[in-house]
């Protein structure tokens, strides 16, 4: 038990020094950036769903799922902690109407530790809420005529309480903590008659700090329709709530390096926000709900469905509004599921792996130059135990094949390879010792 806190410990103070999440993603200039899949490399590999639970994984977008029964092969005195941690891999091919570039970024994903109360579970842990990550570029002819670059995004510190009201119907409820801050340059190169560089440029410069609590309310219910038919239904809301935006802006003269594409700032001033009421903003996160439900059998197969909608039309900062873009109802459906080809195997390593794909298509909520931003996704994952002998120690690898935008109106269309991996681990919990 103590390697294993060591290793969470260990793990917290490498994502202190990923505090900001980055992304690949052109869509992330919107807004506060591209939203991040809120669950665990488990769930993501099957498709994004939500509504599995069991007693050895995390499952961070349901907080009803915090409380569990105990592990069947330990006696009533022992409880499991489960905690996790998760990081990723991201290609992608950028293609326009004219030309194609490559983009890639790592990330740590998330943090957690779940542990069981009698009737109720905690769960705390970090992860990213959105992150920003571009360089964009415009060229008329031979000309560079202008550079946007933003990097940040939106971290949540959060804390769970799951709640089981009978067998087989647990709620829950998650309060989290965001904050971050997003910050966006852009760069429009002026040039002479002749065609050479005007030698001093301008170039604006935002920041925006945020901060704010939202919650997550969470059900689900499990039972069995016959010895070898489980039923499980959940749903999670978020109720809309509010994040402080403290804004600033300044503009700075640079010379511009035409060979390597340097910037060398020679002033900066400060605008003054304060009088055009933009120092101090508001912004919505919309609320958001989602349903599900699957069949099974128990340790050995499991199908299900989740579909979700937010009401992202409802966001708005005036500091983020962008002309020819809006922001519309989202919406996602996922099928996925598992196998195992057989979990008692102990004498067969291989028979115990946890095999799981999934597929999951929706709009990601914004609509630019009047054509909307859909995203499609097919994913795949295996579950390694971690000994020969045992499944609840395992190490979680999953890809995702996927595709985001479109080429029409000037846009850019996104071909992504994901790669997931992570470690989900579980040990027993305020054991009782005895003595002979």
């Amino acid at each position: 038990m103590i390697k294993k806190l060591i290793l969470v410990v260990f793990s917290l103070f490498f994502y202190s020094s990923y505090a900001q999440q980055s992304t690949a993603s052109p869509y992330s200039f919107y807004g506060i950036g591209s939203l991040k899949f809120k669950g665990t490399v488990e769930n993501r590999s099957m498709g994004g769903i939500s509504v599995f639970t069991d007693s050895i994984h995390l499952n961070l977008q349901n907080p009803a799922s915090f409380v569990g029964p105990n592990l069947e092969m330990w006696n009533n005195e022992s409880r499991p902690v489960k905690f996790s941690v998760g990081g990723s891999y991201s290609s992608s091919k950028l293609k326009s109407q004219s030309s194609t570039a490559d983009a890639n970024a790592t990330t740590f994903d998330y943090l957690a530790l779940n542990f069981p109360a009698g009737r109720l579970g905690f769960a705390l842990g970090l992860m990213p809420h959105s992150a920003v990550g571009y360089k964009l570029e415009t060229i008329d002819g031979d000309r560079l005529t202008n550079r946007y670059v933003g990097e940040g995004g939106l971290n949540k510190a959060f804390l769970g309480v799951g709640y089981n009201i009978s067998k087989g119907l647990n709620i829950g409820l998650q309060a989290s903590y965001n904050f971050g801050n997003v910050q966006n340059n852009a760069l429009k190169l002026l040039y002479t008659d002749e065609g050479g560089l005007v030698q001093f440029q301008t170039r604006e410069n935002n920041r925006s700090d945020l901060s704010g609590i939202n919650f997550n309310i969470g059900m689900n219910y499990k039972t069995m329709l016959n010895n070898k038919l489980e039923l499980t239904l959940a749903a999670t809301y978020s109720p809309e709530s509010n994040l402080a935006s403290e804004n600033k802006r300044s503009f700075s003269t640079i010379l511009f390096n035409p060979t390597t594409g340097g910037e060398a700032v020679v002033s900066t001033v400060d605008a003054d926000l304060e009088s055009v009421n933009l120092r101090n903003t508001d912004l919505t996160l919309p609320s958001r709900l989602s349903v599900g439900g699957g069949l099974g059998g128990p340790r050995k197969w499991f199908v299900g469905v989740d579909y979700s909608s937010q009401s992202t039309s409802k966001f708005g900062n005036p500091i983020f509004d962008i002309q020819e873009t809006n922001f519309v109802n989202a919406s996602t459906i996922a099928i996925g599921g598992f196998y195992i080809p057989d979990y008692n195997s102990f004498s067969n390593y291989w028979k115990r792996i946890v095999y799981r794909a999934g597929v999951s298509a929706g709009h990601t909520g914004l609509k630019i130059n009047g054509e909307d931003i859909r995203e499609f996704g097919m994913s795949f994952g295996v579950g390694l135990p971690m000994s020969r002998s045992s499944l609840f120690h395992n190490a979680n690898l999953g890809i995702e094949l996927g595709q985001r935008g479109t080429t029409n109106e000037n846009l850019i269309q996104e071909n992504f390879f994901n790669f997931h991996l992570s470690l989900s681990l579980n040990d027993r919990w305020f054991e009782k010792r005895k003595y002979y």
